[in-house]
């Protein structure tokens, strides 16, 4: 009498592994990005060359930007990192956004994956996946692989089947998002807080040029202008730094939100077809 061998029960699909949110570090760059702040205004805008008799406590030469600049006061190395910090991370993010996007175009890859769907050639969908690439490439390919698993599926019922299928999008599109919005909250924030640092030494600027005419009794140009000088770099430097964050967010914010229309199209569409073949 043959003793029967046990069949080997069927392995599971793995639990998908939760993705890395990628891009910069801010606890490193943001330091790095100070000290350069601190040593481009001391040694670049602050070099004699930009003042009279080469001394940066006098005043700057006519026309000389950089040593005005330098006149601004302490708050310009901080409006300047600030300046820097939007300037790298927007570079960081039009990458990262970028790699999201995959190879081709996003409208073509979403309208070939869904007529291979209505002609139920789902291994087909899934090699134009691995083409594409990037996060909408990556959450379609979770997603038909879930499929397939599900229309070999005899334990639950079709309800079941799509419940599960939609939750498997879901997920895959919660791992895929927060590499793409990393970083964002950075320079939302100072496009706000740019304006406010700018304020700060705008005000600090004007109290330095009233004091200088309360302090003799009557107007002292070098100190008033000093003043009213350090007061309008700082607010040059603060608006210019925060309409450039406030457009860059706007504008990756736009992107990502259309990288998540297409997944939620495709993922929809998914479903449906579900539902009509099986």
């Amino acid at each position: 009498m043959k003793t029967q061998t046990p069949s080997p029960a069927p392995a599971k699909a793995p639990a998908p592994k939760k993705k890395s949110s990628g891009g910069l570090n801010p606890a490193f760059v943001l330091p790095v990005l100070l000290i350069i702040g601190i040593l481009t205004y001391m040694f670049v805008f602050g070099d004699g060359s930009h003042f009279q008799e080469g001394d940066n406590t006098k005043e700057p030469l006519p026309g000389d930007y950089f040593g005005t600049v330098y006149k601004g006061g302490f708050i310009v190395p901080i409006l300047f990192t600030c300046f820097l910090t939007v300037l790298v991370f927007s570079i960081e993010r039009f990458f990262t956004i970028g790699r999201a996007n995959g190879s081709g175009s996003i409208d073509d890859f979403v309208r070939k994956v869904k007529s291979q769907l209505d002609r139920n050639e789902v291994a087909a969908a899934i090699q134009e996946c691995d083409r594409q690439k990037g996060s909408i490439g990556n959450v379609v390919k979770t997603a038909l692989l879930k499929y397939q698993q599900l229309s070999t599926d005899t334990e639950l019922n079709k309800e079941q089947k799509l419940v599960a299928l939609q939750k498997e999008v879901e997920e895959a599109t919660t791992l895929e998002l927060p590499m793409l919005e990393k970083n964002l909250t950075i320079i939302a924030t100072l496009a706000s807080v740019s304006t406010l640092i700018a304020l700060l030494g705008t005000v600090l600027g004007m109290i330095r040029a009233f004091a200088a005419m309360g302090a003799t009794g009557q107007p002292d140009t070098a100190a008033l202008s000093t003043g009213i000088s350090e007061a309008l770099v700082n607010t040059a430097l603060g608006i210019g730094t925060a309409a450039i964050a406030t457009i860059m967010y706007s504008y990756f914010t736009s992107r990502i939100d259309v990288l998540t229309y297409n997944i939620d199209e495709i993922g929809l569409s998914i479903q449906q077809n579900f539902a009509a073949h099986y």
